[in-house]
Parts: C-alpha cells; sequence; structure tokens
C-alpha cells in the first residue's frame, strides 16, 4: 500500500527525527496502564505534593546508603516534612541530583514553572499548598498530557475497601485494576477475609472454596469494572505447584478473568524484604522462571495475559514468550528497570521482536506528581529509540509518514492494551 496523498513521506533523518521527537512529546498518553494512584473521592490514600515527591521510597533507599548518620529508625520517627528536609539537602544539596529518581523531582518542578535554580523548598511546598487536590489533578493530568490513568485497587485494604462499600463516586480519568496479591501470596490469612465477609471458604480448599474463590472475583469486579485483575509475585513464584496457587489460578481466577472479559496480569520478580528496616523500600528483584508464564499462557489459551517481570535478564525471554503465545502482552519497565539506559534497551529490544505488540511504558506511580516526570523521562527516551527505527526503515525505501508514527505511538503509549481487551 502507497502512502494516500494527504500523507506525506518524510524526507531524510533530520526530518524523521524532528517528527518523532514533536510526536512522542505531544501525543496525548491513552491510558497509563498502571499506576498506585487513586482519585480525590479516596481521600489520603492519594498522595500528592513536594513532600510526598522527596520522601518516595526510592529516595528513602537513596538516602539511607547516603547518609548514614540518621538510622531508618530515625528516619521513620521524623515527620513527613522532617523526611522531606532531610532528603533534599542530603540529596539534592549536599549532592548533586544525578540519579534517575533525583532528577525526577527537579522535572516535576520545571515542569510547573518552578524556580529549579532556587532550591527554595518552602516556595515549592506554597505552591502545593495553594491548591486543592481536585485542582492539582486537573494540573497534572494536563501537564503529563494523560487522558487516563489504571489505579491499583485492593478489597483486601482495609483503607480503600470502605470507600466502595460506600459508593464510589466516579472520576473517569481513573479506572480500576483488581489487585488479588493476598488470593496467591498470603492464602493462610487471605481465607480467613473470605470468611468473614460471607465466603463459604476452607484453608485446605475444600468444598465450595474455589467456586466461592471465583464468585468473590466476580462480585468484587462487577463493583469496580477493572480493565484487568493483577498479582505482584515473588521471583520465586512456581506455576504449577503444590500451593494452594495453582488450583486458586486455574479454577478461580482465570474462569473469573474469562467471565469479567479481563486479562490476568501477573506482575514477577519481587524479592520481598531483604532490608526490613527500609519498609517499602526494602524490596528488591530477582530473576524469575519464565516458564511460569509460558506455562500460563499453554494452560489457559482462551485466558488474556498482561505480564511485566521485575528483573532486566528476564526481559528478552518475555520477548520470546510473547512470540508464541498471542495471547500474551507485555508491557512496561516496572520499577527498578524505570531507567532511561534500560528502557532504551528493552524498547528496542521488544520492537526488534514483537514489532508494535506492547506497550512501552507505565509509571507505576505511588505519587500523583510522578506522573509528570516518568512520562516526560520515557517519552524522550522511546522517542529516541523510534528515531532510530525509522530511519533504518526509510533507508530500505520504505515511506515513513507523520500520520503512521501518530497511529504507533498511540498504540505504544497505551491504545495497543485498549485495543487488545477490546476497550478502545
Amino acid at each position: 500500500m502507497t502512502s494516500t496523498a494527504n500523507e506525506r513521506a518524510l524526507c531524510g533523518p533530520i526530518e524523521i527525527a524532528n517528527t518523532v521527537t514533536r510526536i512522542c512529546a505531544q501525543t496525548p498518553l491513552p491510558v497509563d496502564v498502571h499506576t498506585h494512584l487513586y482519585s480525590a473521592h479516596f481521600g489520603d490514600l492519594l498522595l500528592w505534593g513536594f513532600d510526598e515527591l522527596v520522601t518516595y521510597h526510592y529516595l528513602i533507599a537513596e538516602v539511607s546508603r547516603t547518609n548514614r548518620s540518621v538510622s531508618p529508625d530515625q528516619f521513620y520517627a521524623m515527620t513527613k516534612p522532617e523526611q522531606a528536609d532531610f532528603i533534599w539537602q542530603s540529596l539534592f544539596i549536599d549532592e548533586s541530583p544525578i540519579s534517575e529518581a533525583r532528577r525526577g523531582v527537579l522535572t516535576c518542578l520545571k515542569k510547573y514553572g518552578l524556580d529549579v535554580a532556587g532550591r527554595n523548598i518552602e516556595e515549592y511546598r506554597e505552591f502545593f499548598a495553594s491548591s486543592t487536590v481536585e485542582e492539582h489533578i486537573d494540573r497534572v493530568f494536563k501537564v503529563a498530557n494523560c487522558e487516563k490513568v489504571i489505579m491499583t485497587n485492593d478489597p483486601f485494604d482495609d483503607s480503600e475497601r470502605p470507600v466502595w462499600d460506600a459508593g464510589l463516586e466516579s472520576d473517569p480519568r481513573f479506572l480500576a485494576a483488581l489487585r488479588i496479591d493476598p488470593l496467591l501470596v498470603t492464602w493462610h490469612d487471605a481465607w480467613h477475609r473470605l470468611a468473614e465477609w460471607g465466603y463459604d471458604v476452607a484453608e485446605d480448599l475444600s468444598g465450595n472454596t474455589l467456586s466461592e474463590v471465583r464468585r468473590f472475583l466476580v462480585n468484587w469486579g462487577e463493583r469496580m469494572d477493572p480493565l484487568y485483575m493483577a498479582a505482584s509475585l515473588g521471583f520465586n513464584f512456581q506455576y504449577p505447584d503444590e500451593h494452594p496457587s495453582t488450583p486458586i489460578i486455574d479454577e478461580a481466577i482465570v474462569p473469573a478473568c474469562m467471565e469479567l472479559g479481563i486479562p490476568f496480569s501477573p506482575m514477577i520478580g519481587v524479592k520481598r524484604q531483604v532490608n526490613p528496616a527500609l519498609r517499602l523500600a526494602g524490596d528488591s528483584v530477582g530473576k524469575c522462571d519464565i516458564g511460569v508464564v509460558e506455562r500460563l499462557c499453554r494452560n489457559h489459551p482462551e485466558c488474556n495475559f498482561f505480564v511485566t517481570l521485575l528483573s532486566r535478564e528476564n526481559q528478552h525471554e518475555l520477548c520470546i514468550a510473547a512470540r508464541k503465545f498471542p495471547n500474551l502482552m507485555p508491557f512496561g519497565c516496572w520499577w527498578f528497570l524505570n531507567d532511561p539506559s534500560i528502557i532504551d534497551e528493552m524498547t528496542r529490544e521488544r520492537l526488534e521482536l514483537l514489532g508494535h505488540s506492547f506497550v512501552a511504558q507505565h509509571s507505576d506511580c505511588r505519587v500523583l506528581d510522578q506522573l509528570v516526570y516518568k512520562w516526560e523521562h520515557s517519552r524522550q527516551t522511546i522517542g529516541r529509540v523510534l528515531v532510530d527505527k525509522y530511519c533504518d526503515m526509510a533507508v530500505t525505501g520504505w515511506i515513513v509518514t507523520a500520520e503512521q508514527i501518530e497511529r504507533d505511538v498511540r498504540g505504544l503509549f497505551g491504545q495497543n492494551f485498549l485495543d487488545w481487551i477490546g476497550r478502545g
């Protein structure tokens, strides 16, 4: 097929580079497919503002090694503003803010029009304090050029569940994902909760347990209208296995996903609490068995699997698995992979092996303002990769147009997922 009359061929590498860079910077983000954000209706569960941004657990981990004059216990005994002051002094004043997490704070401040060179944290705090949470949500979505985000919604969370029980007022920019970690990771505790909520379950999975777990998932799916069902799993997670997780997946989770018409999203590779003193900042990473993903896809070809793996060493295997299983879609550069050098590598690898059939990035934001910097940085990095790829195509004589690039970029930024699940 040749380009149509209104699709002008881009001439030469400079025009291609300029066009790709512009499109990556300006294309509205259809959906950030995985975040830990909440709408304003969840109250204090939504984290935002300078102090939350600077006390993000990535920066807590960095300050714990940079300034050891304060122990983790002493740090956590501080108030939030005291923690932010300590991190700002240690990581931004006493050292250059060169790490990705530190640079991210600076990018946020700059995108809000604040004076980064002034280093005046009281000015930054005043900026956030001058807005309501609703006003700031509007600002962040505008600055990040983002249309929608997918939350992480856990019915086992005692802080979140009452909001759903009370009847959630909807904000169409915030979509749901049903998080079900306890069913697979801590079943010995989770089954008690299900029993308390009126489900006929037993720890040994006897009787009606599996059908009741499925009923629980469908009930919450109908309440939340999630776009997928997700679980964060350890690097040593196995399937199939003698653990209760195997029959729960086979006879409850997959059937519930099929009934609800959504994918199951195993997020594999966490090594939990290698340093418990750091609390949320104390988790690490481990290489997982790619056979887990392959067996899930093979055993349940009727179910879609939306997968991200935490270890860099797993990424090539995941690409190859996705080539073999059309019901598998890789997404994002998760957690420790969310650095420009690794995003660059992973995006090139996926494009070369999978074409466009993946989602290039997700923010994994825990603080609303991170939506600004994580996508600002990712747009730049993904853009540089795409410049090379479109130039490679053009060298062969293939006609590259702005319209093709716009379609491709929007797909990689999340539209591919929406189309894949029939929500496009």
